[in-house]
């Protein structure tokens, strides 16, 4: 009767981490599901204090291989249009000047407000290279 107890302990573990797992997708408890999965097979054989060690080591195997297998699986955050625009070549349509704090340039046909890095002016029709984005500005340099 003990040993059944035991099963069912390692049995609602599992289900309760599989469930957990399928409403978060997020990789949150799956490692506790396997766990819970070999405590439950070691538990034909094993005294609780075993099936209690089969649980925490499987499950600590698996966090520690998996984990960094899934993070490189991982696709990687889709750029935002900003981070796009970065290393692009832009035409300047308004000087860029600090002083006056003005400056226009275009980007794949989109109009952006520019600056320099080291406050040089940079005249209307020059080409530049566009090496920061700072929310809605765009921070260029000169091409060669």
């Amino acid at each position: 009767m003990y040993m059944d107890m035991q099963m069912i302990l390692w049995a609602v573990i599992f289900v309760l981490a599989v469930v957990i797992e399928l409403c978060s997708m997020q990789l949150i408890s799956i490692w506790f599901a396997v766990g819970a999965l070999a405590a439950f097979a070691s538990s034909f054989k094993l005294p609780f204090v075993g099936q209690l060690t089969v649980f925490v080591i499987v499950t600590a195997v698996m966090l520690i291989i998996t984990r960094p297998l899934l993070k490189k699986l991982r696709k990687p955050a889709v750029p935002t249009n900003h981070e796009l625009d970065l290393g692009k070549t832009a035409l300047v349509i308004e000087d860029i000047d600090a002083s006056a704090g003005t400056g226009r340039v275009r980007v794949q046909g989109i109009d952006w407000s520019a600056s320099t890095k080291d406050g040089s002016t940079i005249k209307s029709g020059e080409t530049v290279k566009v090496v920061e984005v700072g929310g809605a500005r765009l921070t260029v340099e000169k091409t060669a």
